[in-house]
């Protein structure tokens, strides 16, 4: 398992990890087989999306922010993050990606994004490889 660090820099964005993963796939030499990207984080989730238009990401970033409200009447949680807990839970902590003759098979637009949404901090994800 490679065990990658990054860094964001504001409360909510999404940063394309693509080319993270295209590397942990070469350095493995893996041929055929499936990578797993996960975030242990309880606030920050793994997504594939478009990564070729940046208005797609601004979009998706304004949708949840517009749809799950920072403060709630009710919210319990004593960190004030319930927000950002939501917004996990509602774009999955992992992806599954397919790898074929030494490839990520991402469709044309398609890249990895790691989602913070409670930075900024100092985060991992980790990267499993399956296959030969």
């Amino acid at each position: 398992m490679h065990r990658l660090s990054l860094n964001t820099h504001q409360k909510m964005e999404m940063l394309d990890i693509t080319p993270m993963v295209r590397q942990v796939v070469a350095q493995e030499g893996i041929q055929e087989g499936i990578a797993v990207i996960y975030s242990p984080h309880t606030t920050a989730a793994i997504t594939v999306n478009e990564n070729w238009d940046a208005d797609v990401v601004h979009d998706v970033l304004l949708f949840l922010r517009q749809t799950i409200p920072t403060r709630y009447p009710g919210f319990r949680h004593q960190e004030g993050n319930s927000d950002s807990h939501i917004m996990v839970n509602l774009m999955g902590s992992s992806a599954t990606v397919i790898i074929e003759q030494g490839a990520l098979m991402l469709g044309q637009w398609q890249g990895i994004f790691f989602c913070e949404f409670d930075g900024p901090r100092q985060r991992q994800f980790w990267v499993q490889l399956v296959g030969q």
